[in-house]
């Protein structure tokens, strides 16, 4: 199976055994729907979600089988994670840009890790020890190619550390 992180089980909710989490998934209307399998903690316990809704910032969930809080508590503060191969999702994952190699006219370095903030998404592609840091915006990222491996970015002057 090909796990892929979604997010952290932060609480419970009621007395029912709804579960809460904090996930900042971009996919989430494809992972969380009726009868998807989850999988929580380090052990990949498999679940079944039975019902979803939003709640503030949390997206709240309730396991097939499971009716109180008594059940869920052991879940609280795990990580939860779904199977990337049984959900199909319409877009590129995040972990599917990790290790792709980034050229301008010339190469620039691999994807090493995607930092995330509140405003926007940043590549951190490395080559030998020189590091750069490239927004992962429409502006900037001219094509994804998975099959070969490849990002192509517009060079923009003084995105670049050539040192």
């Amino acid at each position: 199976m090909n796990y892929i992180y979604l997010g952290k089980i932060v609480n419970t909710h009621g007395i029912k055994g709804e579960i809460r989490i904090l996930s900042n998934f971009k996919y989430k209307k494809e992972v969380f729907k009726i009868n998807n399998k989850l999988y929580i903690g380090n052990n990949k316990e498999e679940i079944t979600i039975n019902t979803y809704r939003v709640h503030k910032e949390y997206d709240m969930i309730t396991i097939n089988g499971i009716n109180n809080i008594d059940e869920v508590l052991k879940y609280k503060g795990q990580d939860i994670y779904f199977d990337k191969d049984s959900i199909k999702i319409d877009g590129i994952l995040d972990e599917d840009l990790i290790g792709l190699e980034v050229y301008t006219d010339h190469y620039i370095g691999k994807v090493e890790e995607i930092l995330s903030s509140t405003v926007q998404q940043v590549l951190v592609v490395k080559n030998n020890n020189i590091t750069n840091m490239i927004p992962y915006v429409e502006e900037f990222i001219k094509k994804i190619d998975l099959k070969n491996k490849r990002i192509d970015i517009n060079e923009i002057e003084g995105l670049i550390n050539e040192n």
